[in-house]
């Protein structure tokens, strides 16, 4: 059985991840949010922690014995990247999934609206993958589109790799932090684009 803890479990991606685990895995699932009060633990399945990730005592409450960390967060990314990669070593849980945003290498394509560069307004979502990337940790950066609505339905890219759709499916991101807990290996040391084919 896998320990799951989800940082951010309130969010949209949160959400959604957790509801993908909880229906399509037996995961064990650790919840952790700045509002916890929204969250009504699954008996038997769910254990749900209250605070931020700048609190390391909570944080290093949530991660203790986690096979598997998903961070879908929105704010101070490179002090919270930098906080679970401290709290991670720290209590020797090795494999995380970090979201940050497409278009952080420069990899968008001219239809895509790139030129090559990185935007101002995704620098701090560069500097966090960064973080993440350089940790020594199990890591996955997914790097997704615009979020929309709709089934699962998705293509991935790699770093390096010109990103392949302005959209993602926030089932589809769900879908692959699934395939990153249940298939061991799959996306290690990985930065992975995700789009929906076609957008």
């Amino acid at each position: 059985m896998t320990n799951v803890l989800i940082i951010g479990a309130t969010g949209t991606l949160g959400s959604a991840a957790r509801q993908t685990l909880l229906k399509e895995t037996d995961a064990q699932l650790t919840l952790l949010a700045r509002h916890a009060n929204r969250l009504q633990a699954t008996p038997g399945r769910e254990r749900v922690v209250a605070g931020s990730v700048t609190d390391s005592a909570t944080l290093d409450d949530a991660i203790a014995g986690q096979n598997f960390v998903f961070a879908a967060l929105s704010g101070d990314l490179p002090t919270y990247a930098q906080a679970i990669v401290d709290a991670m070593k720290r209590q020797g849980v090795k494999r995380l999934a970090f979201i940050s945003s497409m278009g952080i290498y420069g990899e968008l394509p001219a239809r895509l609206g790139g030129d090559g560069t990185v935007a101002p307004v995704l620098r701090p979502y560069r500097q966090a993958a960064d973080s993440v990337e350089e940790s020594g940790l199990d890591y996955t950066v997914i790097r997704p589109g615009w979020f929309t609505g709709g089934p699962v339905n998705y293509e991935l890219t790699v770093k390096g790799k010109p990103f392949g759709g302005h959209d993602a499916l926030v089932a589809s991101i769900a879908d692959l932090v699934k395939r990153l807990v249940v298939e061991p290996g799959f996306g290690v040391k990985e930065s992975l684009g995700i789009n929906t084919p076609g957008s």
